[in-house]
């Protein structure tokens, strides 16, 4: 009698265990995800960053359906707020996949001043066209793109760069032209000509000056012969 109770309760646990392991959640590796989602095991590779790096799939994505109905986490359960968590759609921005390659999509510009306020500040400040074009008019879909100036703007002369626009115009405040004390005068014969051809013939000592010793700073800028020449002939 007790042999048969004894046969009995291990026939129950070993039926319990084989059950157990039938249902048991399989442990998934990462070759096992990309047989069925190929697409964001080569994102991750390509762009993942640290969900590349620390993480694999099953660390965001717990479980499976059936058993799993939303195995979608949230951005904040791993990631603490910062500046710009006030947006309340990461993923409007943030593909996980590929977390730093942001794809700006239409409107953005309330999105992009809640981290980039400093040229938000600037085109308020100083207003011109630039300012009513959405972020990604000019800095594509991708994030950290910046064009050059030429590609909308025909440039004064035939050999202006890029880095010669960048002397004289700032690009969220364009219209607020400043340059540095060793401007180049031959970038400002880009635009006065005239002027600059009228200089350089000049037998006087000007034509030996550049055009920012004189003209400081801030374009328009004229100044006063008594500034550098005092008042050599009598006042009247």
């Amino acid at each position: 009698m007790l042999k048969n109770i004894l046969v009995s309760v291990f026939v129950v646990l070993c039926l319990a265990g084989l059950a157990s392991v039938a249902f048991a959640q399989p442990v998934l590796t990462v070759d096992d995800c990309a047989k069925c989602h190929s697409e964001q095991p080569a994102q991750i590779a390509a762009n993942g960053a640290s969900h590349k790096t620390e993480i694999d799939c099953q660390a965001c994505h717990e479980g499976h359906r059936p058993s799993s109905e939303n195995n979608i986490p949230n951005c904040n359960d791993c990631h603490e707020g910062s500046a710009h968590y006030e947006v309340e759609n990461c993923l409007g921005c943030h593909n996980p996949h590929e977390p730093l390659n942001v794809a700006l999509e239409g409107e953005h510009k309330a999105v992009c001043n809640s981290c980039h306020s400093g040229p938000n500040k600037e085109m308020v400040e100083m207003p011109s066209k630039h300012a009513t074009f959405a972020c990604n008019f000019c800095h594509a879909d991708t994030h950290g793109y910046i064009p050059e100036c030429v590609d909308c703007h025909e440039p004064h002369s035939e050999s202006m760069t890029q880095a010669n626009c960048a002397t004289c115009h700032q690009p969220h405040k364009p219209l607020e032209l400043t340059y540095p004390a060793d401007t180049a005068s031959i970038l400002c014969a880009s635009c006065h000509g005239g002027v600059y051809d009228t200089l350089v013939a000049s037998k006087a000592k000007h034509s030996q000056i550049d055009c920012a010793t004189c003209h400081t700073d801030k374009h328009m800028n004229v100044p006063a012969c008594n500034d550098c020449h005092g008042l050599p002939h009598a006042e009247s």
